[in-house]
């Protein structure tokens, strides 16, 4: 449940309420807005309720949480949640490219790619050194030396790397070279991993289970949220349908819906929601008129040379056009990029 403090309520009544939760075993969260203090209370429904806080004269209202996820909800942070990652700001009016490579395959391709993507506009470089793929006899990625190139193509263009965790024994590895730390679609129920991620204190992007809920979704954030990580950035990237057309379906209406429901800042990957380079560009837009707050995109120096997901992966050229589209339709959102 949440509580709502009064205007009124200084400092010295906001600590006593702390206190009266912490003495009862609960945990608290605090979100300080610029007109209402909102404290949450994590732990035990029933034991909350006994507290009967709405007595004190420094609560306007208590506010019991309906929704399975909580840290994760807008009724718990009414407030748009911004995560920051060294100078650049993911959420809060800003719109934010993530651009690079579906996998690390060498030193020239991934420094190639990272000066591009930032010459272009990209604010955050991304690049898989660890691949789980549907085929064990498919490229796995380059591990520990891709880690090292992509920290090598972050210590040439100053672009923040992010790329993607898939094992706990690796995470400590992992988060030792990159600044976010992706789970993607096959591990957003991977709640051991997740666990372990939130301890890292690293950002977190989180993407979307090709056949998942949001409210499944959702809660795979609260995993991460409730371990104490509260830099969470949601991914929608396609969901398995019927249709065949296209690599998955993605779920603008889960773009639209995740924004109402939560208050984590929002990337869709029209690469993988697609699977065709042709439509990057015509969903990537829609993903922010959605009111998604970035994009995760793959841009390969030479597609047609990549050793996986060459056929969405934009040319040079393409991602430029790209970011051009995207600055225009950000000042028409009442936006920025970068």
């Amino acid at each position: 449940m949440i509580v709502v403090l009064t205007a009124q309520a200084g400092e010295q009544e906001k600590n006593q309420v702390i206190e009266m939760i912490e003495r009862a075993g609960l945990r608290v969260h605090l979100s300080q807005g610029i007109e209402r203090t909102i404290l949450g209370i994590i732990g035990d429904r029933e034991l909350a309720a006994s507290l009967a806080l709405e007595a004190l004269p420094q609560v306007e209202r208590v506010v019991p949480i309906l929704r399975p996820y909580k840290l994760a909800s807008r009724d718990f942070h009414p407030q748009d949640t911004v995560v920051t990652v060294g100078d650049v700001q993911i959420g809060g009016g800003k719109v934010q490219i993530i651009a690079g490579p579906c996998a690390v395959e060498g030193e020239e391709q991934i420094l190639t790619a990272a000066r591009l993507a930032k010459a272009a506009g990209a604010s955050i470089l991304r690049g898989g050194a660890y691949k789980p793929r549907t085929s064990p006899y498919s490229f796995q990625g380059m591990e520990e030396e891709g880690l090292k190139l992509l920290a090598r193509a972050r210590a040439e263009t100053g672009l923040p790397v992010a790329t993607e965790v898939v094992d706990p024994r690796s995470l400590e590895l992992v988060a030792e070279y990159a600044d976010i730390l992706q789970i993607g679609a096959r591990n957003m129920q991977n709640f051991l991993l997740l666990k372990e991620v939130a301890r890292a204190g690293k950002p977190v992007i989180l993407k979307r289970g090709m056949s998942a809920t949001v409210e499944e979704w959702l809660l795979a954030a609260e995993y991460i949220l409730s371990a104490g990580n509260f830099q969470v950035i949601l991914c929608e990237r396609g969901i398995r349908t019927f249709e065949t057309s296209t690599r998955n379906t993605l779920d603008l209406n889960a773009v639209a819906l995740a924004r109402q429901l939560s208050h984590l800042p929002i990337l869709v990957d029209p690469s993988h929601g697609t699977g065709k380079w042709k439509l990057v560009t015509p969903m990537a837009l829609a993903g922010l008129a959605a009111g998604a707050d970035g994009l995760m995109i793959e841009m390969h120096p030479n597609p047609s040379e990549a050793v996986s997901d060459g056929p969405q992966s934009l040319t040079p050229e393409n991602f430029a056009h790209l970011v051009e589209q995207v600055r225009k339709l950000a000042i028409a959102l009442g936006k920025e990029l970068g």
